[in-house]
């Protein structure tokens, strides 16, 4: 049994990640960034709510560090290095797609701005949602040539021109 499942961890980890769907190094490395970012100001903003007597902003404070921890593990594992699953929650989440980190990224976003609707929690998911907003830019892919949009623009050119020729003749 333990031969069966070696093998299948070996090939669940030689598998490609999905991350390399067309995003450059240096894309890649700005996300992470602001991953981390947006880490440090849920964080630093999520201990400002749970100062408080209100409920919904103590619960949006928890819910903001728990974005925190959760963005830290996900894009610098290695700042979780003591934590025995962190490498293995940062492989899964390196295989998923951009789109879906971006509506994981930002749906943990916004949840603490439905509880509560402060200037902190806006200003302290604001980076965290960044963070989803650019991985949803890299799900849409690289924005074409200036040849090939030419090219179609010229297309439908010539078909307007061919079907007012056509109307002009047809009023004649």
């Amino acid at each position: 049994m333990s031969g069966s499942g070696g093998a299948a961890a070996a090939s669940a980890s030689s598998a490609p990640p999905a991350q390399e769907e067309g995003m450059t190094w240096w894309y890649r490395w700005l996300c992470r960034l602001s991953g981390v970012l947006g880490a440090v100001s849920c964080a630093i903003s999520g201990l400002f709510n749970c100062i408080t007597i209100h409920p919904l902003n103590i619960a949006a404070g928890v819910w903001m560090i728990m974005n925190a921890f959760i963005l830290l593990l996900c894009e610098a594992p290695f700042c979780c290095q003591f934590i025995e699953f962190a490498n293995m929650v940062a492989e899964k989440v390196d295989r998923l797609r951009s789109w879906q980190k971006a509506v994981f990224y930002c749906g943990m976003a916004v949840v603490p701005i439905v509880i509560s609707l402060t200037l902190a929690t806006l200003l302290g998911n604001a980076i965290a949602f960044a963070t989803g907003v650019l991985y949803g830019l890299s799900a849409l892919g690289k924005k074409g040539d200036a040849i090939s949009y030419a090219r179609i623009q010229q297309q439908r050119q010539q078909v307007d021109e061919e079907k007012l020729a056509e109307t002009l003749e047809g009023e004649l």
